[in-house]
Protein backbone atom coordinates (compact mmCIF):
# COMPACT_ATOMS: atom_id res chain seq x y z
CA UNK A 1 0.00 0.00 0.00
CA UNK A 2 1.20 3.42 -0.74
CA UNK A 3 1.01 6.34 1.96
CA UNK A 4 -1.11 8.60 -0.33
CA UNK A 5 -4.21 5.59 -0.07
CA UNK A 6 -3.89 4.79 3.48
CA UNK A 7 -5.61 5.95 6.81
CA UNK A 8 -2.25 6.74 7.77
CA UNK A 9 -2.02 9.54 5.62
CA UNK A 10 -4.66 10.90 7.32
CA UNK A 11 -3.23 10.24 10.94
CA UNK A 12 -0.39 11.87 10.30
CA UNK A 13 -2.16 14.87 9.60
CA UNK A 14 -3.90 15.02 12.13
CA UNK A 15 -0.85 14.41 14.32
CA UNK A 16 0.94 17.46 12.61
CA UNK A 17 -2.06 19.24 13.04
CA UNK A 18 -2.49 18.34 16.61
CA UNK A 19 1.43 19.08 17.03
CA UNK A 20 1.50 22.25 15.41
CA UNK A 21 -1.62 23.63 17.21
CA UNK A 22 0.26 22.36 20.82
CA UNK A 23 3.16 24.50 19.79
CA UNK A 24 0.69 27.46 19.43
CA UNK A 25 -1.30 27.04 22.60
CA UNK A 26 1.94 26.49 24.18
CA UNK A 27 3.99 29.60 23.23
CA UNK A 28 0.73 31.46 24.29
CA UNK A 29 0.52 29.91 27.49
CA UNK A 30 4.14 31.22 27.88
CA UNK A 31 3.14 34.38 27.24
CA UNK A 32 0.56 34.74 29.72
CA UNK A 33 2.78 33.19 32.31
CA UNK A 34 5.22 35.96 31.72
CA UNK A 35 2.50 38.50 32.13
CA UNK A 36 2.10 37.00 35.31
CA UNK A 37 5.72 36.83 36.89
CA UNK A 38 5.91 33.19 36.11
CA UNK A 39 8.57 33.55 34.15
CA UNK A 40 9.69 29.79 34.68
CA UNK A 41 6.82 28.56 33.62
CA UNK A 42 6.79 30.74 30.66
CA UNK A 43 10.28 28.74 29.91
CA UNK A 44 8.64 25.55 30.44
CA UNK A 45 5.84 26.17 28.59
CA UNK A 46 8.37 27.25 25.55
CA UNK A 47 10.41 24.56 26.01
CA UNK A 48 8.09 22.25 25.64
CA UNK A 49 6.88 23.59 22.24
CA UNK A 50 9.94 23.14 20.74
CA UNK A 51 9.52 19.65 21.39
CA UNK A 52 5.93 19.39 19.71
CA UNK A 53 7.35 21.61 16.62
CA UNK A 54 10.33 18.53 16.37
CA UNK A 55 7.12 16.27 16.80
CA UNK A 56 5.16 18.07 13.70
CA UNK A 57 8.40 18.28 11.78
CA UNK A 58 8.51 14.85 11.70
CA UNK A 59 4.95 13.57 10.78
CA UNK A 60 4.91 16.64 8.29
CA UNK A 61 8.31 14.97 6.63
CA UNK A 62 6.39 11.56 6.81
CA UNK A 63 3.49 12.97 4.45
CA UNK A 64 6.14 14.69 1.83
CA UNK A 65 8.32 11.86 1.66
CA UNK A 66 4.86 9.86 1.10
CA UNK A 67 4.23 12.23 -1.90
CA UNK A 68 1.34 13.26 -0.22
CA UNK A 69 0.04 16.79 -0.64
CA UNK A 70 -3.78 18.22 -0.12
CA UNK A 71 -5.54 16.38 2.69
CA UNK A 72 -9.20 16.88 4.21
CA UNK A 73 -9.31 15.20 7.57
CA UNK A 74 -12.06 15.75 10.17
CA UNK A 75 -10.42 16.30 13.93
CA UNK A 76 -11.10 17.55 17.08
CA UNK A 77 -8.52 19.98 18.49
CA UNK A 78 -8.71 21.57 21.88
CA UNK A 79 -9.03 25.14 22.89
CA UNK A 80 -7.79 26.33 26.14
CA UNK A 81 -10.23 29.04 27.63
CA UNK A 82 -8.65 30.07 30.70
CA UNK A 83 -6.02 33.08 31.58
CA UNK A 84 -4.97 30.70 34.57
CA UNK A 85 -1.60 29.93 34.79
CA UNK A 86 -2.47 26.44 36.88
CA UNK A 87 -5.49 25.26 34.41
CA UNK A 88 -2.96 26.10 31.10
CA UNK A 89 -0.92 23.41 33.11
CA UNK A 90 -3.57 21.33 33.79
CA UNK A 91 -5.11 20.99 30.26
CA UNK A 92 -1.34 20.92 28.43
CA UNK A 93 -1.12 17.83 30.81
CA UNK A 94 -4.74 16.20 29.71
CA UNK A 95 -3.84 16.77 26.29
CA UNK A 96 -0.86 15.17 26.80
CA UNK A 97 -2.05 12.08 28.30
CA UNK A 98 -4.66 11.47 25.50
CA UNK A 99 -1.79 11.26 22.72
CA UNK A 100 0.03 9.45 24.96
CA UNK A 101 -2.78 6.30 26.09
CA UNK A 102 -5.15 6.73 22.85
CA UNK A 103 -4.33 8.78 20.10
CA UNK A 104 -0.89 7.75 18.82
CA UNK A 105 -1.13 4.16 20.15
CA UNK A 106 -3.88 4.02 18.22
CA UNK A 107 -2.39 5.92 14.88
CA UNK A 108 0.55 3.28 15.54
CA UNK A 109 -1.38 0.25 15.26
CA UNK A 110 -3.21 1.38 12.15
CA UNK A 111 0.28 2.37 10.47
CA UNK A 112 1.72 -1.03 11.25
CA UNK A 113 -1.64 -2.67 10.35
CA UNK A 114 -1.03 -1.08 6.51
CA UNK A 115 2.63 -1.77 6.67
CA UNK A 116 4.52 1.51 7.71
CA UNK A 117 6.81 0.35 10.28
CA UNK A 118 8.91 3.40 10.66
CA UNK A 119 5.88 5.81 10.80
CA UNK A 120 4.68 3.18 13.49
CA UNK A 121 7.36 3.49 15.31
CA UNK A 122 7.66 7.34 15.46
CA UNK A 123 3.74 7.05 17.11
CA UNK A 124 5.08 4.82 19.79
CA UNK A 125 8.21 6.76 20.19
CA UNK A 126 6.31 10.31 20.24
CA UNK A 127 3.81 8.42 22.30
CA UNK A 128 6.17 8.05 25.20
CA UNK A 129 7.52 11.50 24.91
CA UNK A 130 4.35 13.08 25.33
CA UNK A 131 4.09 11.36 28.90
CA UNK A 132 7.16 13.14 29.56
CA UNK A 133 5.60 16.31 28.37
CA UNK A 134 2.25 14.89 30.79
CA UNK A 135 4.87 14.45 34.00
CA UNK A 136 6.37 17.75 33.34
CA UNK A 137 3.31 19.99 33.73
CA UNK A 138 2.03 17.79 37.00
CA UNK A 139 4.57 18.48 38.17
CA UNK A 140 4.51 22.09 37.67
CA UNK A 141 1.17 22.23 39.00
CA UNK A 142 1.71 20.42 41.92
CA UNK A 143 3.89 22.92 42.99
CA UNK A 144 1.85 26.21 41.74
CA UNK A 145 -1.37 24.36 43.82
CA UNK A 146 0.62 24.06 46.99
CA UNK A 147 1.79 27.47 46.68
CA UNK A 148 5.37 25.61 47.05
CA UNK A 149 6.78 26.80 43.35
CA UNK A 150 9.11 29.59 45.23
CA UNK A 151 9.12 28.07 48.51
CA UNK A 152 10.31 24.40 50.03
CA UNK A 153 9.76 22.55 53.11
CA UNK A 154 12.87 21.66 53.52
CA UNK A 155 16.50 23.70 52.66
CA UNK A 156 17.19 23.08 48.47
CA UNK A 157 18.89 24.35 45.31
CA UNK A 158 17.30 26.88 43.68
CA UNK A 159 18.88 28.86 39.88
CA UNK A 160 17.89 31.94 38.35
CA UNK A 161 17.25 30.94 34.59
CA UNK A 162 18.20 34.25 33.70
CA UNK A 163 21.82 34.93 35.00
CA UNK A 164 22.40 31.16 36.01
CA UNK A 165 22.75 32.43 40.21
CA UNK A 166 22.78 29.26 42.53
CA UNK A 167 22.19 29.08 45.93
CA UNK A 168 20.68 26.90 48.62
CA UNK A 169 17.33 28.29 50.84
CA UNK A 170 14.06 27.30 51.57
CA UNK A 171 12.56 30.25 49.32
CA UNK A 172 13.49 32.43 46.51
CA UNK A 173 13.92 36.35 47.19
CA UNK A 174 12.00 38.47 45.52
CA UNK A 175 14.68 39.56 43.32
CA UNK A 176 17.35 37.44 42.22
CA UNK A 177 21.18 39.27 44.49
CA UNK A 178 22.91 38.90 40.88
CA UNK A 179 20.62 40.16 38.18
CA UNK A 180 17.66 41.92 39.85
CA UNK A 181 15.31 40.03 37.71
CA UNK A 182 11.94 38.81 39.45
CA UNK A 183 11.62 35.84 41.60
CA UNK A 184 9.71 34.14 38.47
CA UNK A 185 13.34 33.47 37.00
CA UNK A 186 13.83 30.81 39.72
CA UNK A 187 14.07 27.06 39.59
CA UNK A 188 14.57 24.12 42.03
CA UNK A 189 17.85 23.21 40.76
CA UNK A 190 16.97 19.66 40.54
CA UNK A 191 14.46 20.40 38.14
CA UNK A 192 16.39 22.71 36.25
CA UNK A 193 17.76 22.25 32.76
CA UNK A 194 20.96 20.04 32.01
CA UNK A 195 21.73 20.18 35.84
CA UNK A 196 20.78 17.21 37.03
Amino acid sequence: MELKDSVTRENLLRAFAGESQARNRYTFAAGLCCENKLQVLEKIFLYTAGQEKEHAEIFYNHLVKGGCDNITITANYPIDVTQQPLKLLELARQHELDEFGDVYPAFAEKAQEEGFTEIARHFKQIAQIEKVHADRFERFAKLLRENKLFVSDVETGWMCLNCGHVFTASKVPAKCPVCDHDQGFFIRFELSPYER
